[in-house]
């Protein structure tokens, strides 16, 4: 929780298929305190 207590987080995917993996951690890390959660995926399913 220390680690990212008040901080700005970057999430890296490599690949975006439904969303889960992205919402579970951002749920994660909101709860730790985090300020804020960005998402970056670098491919996407069709």
């Amino acid at each position: 929780e220390e680690v990212v207590r008040g901080k700005r987080v970057l999430v890296v995917d490599d690949v975006f298929t439904t969303g889960a993996t992205i919402s579970e951690i951002s749920r994660v890390l909101l709860k730790a305190k985090a300020k804020e959660v960005f998402a970056v995926t670098l491919a996407r399913s069709l």
